[in-house]
């Protein structure tokens, strides 16, 4: 293994991850920057929140293809590490993109997306985990909490988990949950908003 490919990818994934697509798609369709709105985060849930379901989805599809070309790219590299290095640096470009002063997103989307690209199985039953949640709870964060929780115990009962995936299943759930700290308080003192998307 070189340490060096797997330095190389974990900086294309950052890079990759920084290029914020909230805030592209949201300035040149709208003229406006999404993180001056709603919960001032450039994410696909505050994009749908601000601007309706087609911008949001618009968001997580490219949200998508970017961790799709970083864990790609990290993969050719260097293997199996290369597309976990790719992953977790991509999550980390996404929540502080280095092309957009630091400020972006939650991480919720390309943590999904992540999932796919790793073990469509993973992502599928996270899908069902977030919907049971809001169902529930008609709260995005409760949503998002819970799919973190459930990334890394859901890997471990897949059983043919790598170790490398594990410790990204760990990352990027210790991450979400880190990100969502306010949305915690929020929730343990009753005062998170439900979601309701612009129509």
């Amino acid at each position: 293994m070189e340490i060096w490919k797997i330095g190389l990818a974990a900086v294309a994934g950052y890079l990759l991850g920084s290029i914020s697509v909230a805030i592209v798609a949201c300035r040149r369709l709208y003229g406006a920057d999404v993180r001056e709105y709603g919960s001032g985060n450039a994410g696909a849930t505050n994009v749908a929140r601000v601007f309706g379901m087609k911008a949001g989805v618009l968001t997580f599809v490219g949200d998508l293809i970017k961790s799709a070309v970083a864990l790609l790219l990290g993969t050719w590299l260097c293997g199996e590490a290369g597309r976990c290095a790719a992953a977790c640096a991509c999550l980390v470009g996404h929540c502080w993109p280095v092309f957009f002063g630091f400020r972006g997103g939650k991480g919720v989307t390309v943590s999904a997306a992540v999932a796919l690209l790793l073990d469509p199985r993973l992502f599928l039953i996270l899908v069902a985990v977030f919907f049971i949640a809001f169902y529930f709870s008609r709260t995005v964060s409760i949503c998002s909490i819970s799919a973190a929780i459930a990334y890394p115990l859901i890997m471990l009962l897949l059983h043919d988990t790598s170790r490398p995936m594990l410790i990204t299943g760990i990352f990027v759930a210790l991450l979400v949950i880190f990100l969502h700290r306010e949305n915690i308080k929020r929730i343990l003192h009753g005062t998170e908003p439900k979601f309701k998307a612009k129509k």
